[in-house]
């Protein structure tokens, strides 16, 4: 493939090297990370027989493809004095941090704008990906090949990134929420932690991949089990008497709204 270089080596850029490597699209020897924490460059390192360094520019010069995989409150002081050849591809998962930022950073560079999702961990991630002025199709193409590397991609225009941020970004957090009400439930109920964790997990899954195999609306789905004066149903009047629906929307829409005002706040700064 390439050679790709990380600046920031966090939970991401690992899960990320993970699915480069698992997939078998680099190796070892054509990784190169920095980040400011030793230890943490060390124990990449020692995990998966990559190349760290202690200078950005340094793993700037080495890779063909920089991913920049740090915090969007660490991005000025990333990539302060860093070079960037415009025949390099630049990779932006640094949420919140707009195409325009990076590009009067590093005018003629090709840049894409990505934003993973925590499934990546496990190889199971949606990434939405954007691309910048100076992208052109070679550079979208080899950006997909990473990132399918943690799951899938979907390409979407620069301006519904918060949207994604609030939806896919935020959204494993809410469905952990559920998981962990689902099982507290069935603890109620008389089962025991490891029973009731496994039943409500399953149960999420199983659901979600139905979904995703028969081609059929949630809709569809959710009215398929519910039989009327069954006990489907009854959980159901439970969920639409607390707003249970509404209050969903609600938070995707709310974390939408803080990665906006992060993102124009960061933007300024």
């Amino acid at each position: 493939m390439t050679s790709i270089g990380f600046i920031g080596g966090g939970r991401m850029a690992e899960a990320i090297i993970q699915g480069l490597l698992s997939s078998n699209l680099v190796s070892g020897s054509e990784i190169f990370v920095y980040d400011i924490k030793a230890n943490l460059r060390e124990y990449l390192s020692k995990k998966y027989f990559i190349s760290v360094e202690a200078e950005n520019q340094k793993v700037a010069s080495l890779s063909e493809v920089l991913i920049l995989a740090v915090k969007p409150q660490n991005v000025s002081e990333a990539i302060k004095g860093l070079e960037i050849p415009k025949e390099k591809l630049l990779i932006s998962i640094a949420a919140g941090i707009r195409l325009g930022y990076l590009e009067k950073a590093f005018p003629s560079v090709p840049i894409v704008r990505v934003m993973p999702n925590n499934p990546a961990l496990v190889g199971a991630g949606i990434t939405a990906m954007t691309l910048g002025k100076s992208a052109k199709e070679p550079h979208r193409h080899l950006a997909e090949k990473i990132f399918k590397s943690v799951g899938e991609v979907i390409m979407i225009e620069e301006k519904n990134m918060d949207a994604v941020t609030g939806l896919s970004g935020s959204g494993p957090a809410f469905v952990y929420l559920a998981i962990e009400a689902m099982t507290d439930a069935g603890k109620k109920l008389g089962l025991d932690q490891k029973a009731a964790q496994k039943l409500a997990l399953e149960t999420v899954l199983g659901a979600a991949r139905t979904m995703k195999e028969t081609g059929k609306s949630a809709k569809e789905l959710r009215e398929m089990v519910t039989s009327p004066g069954g006990t489907t149903i009854e959980g159901l009047k439970v969920l639409e008497k607390r707003k249970f629906a509404a209050a969903l929307r609600e938070a995707v829409i709310a974390a939408a709204r803080k990665s906006k005002t992060l993102s124009r706040n960061l933007s300024r700064s």
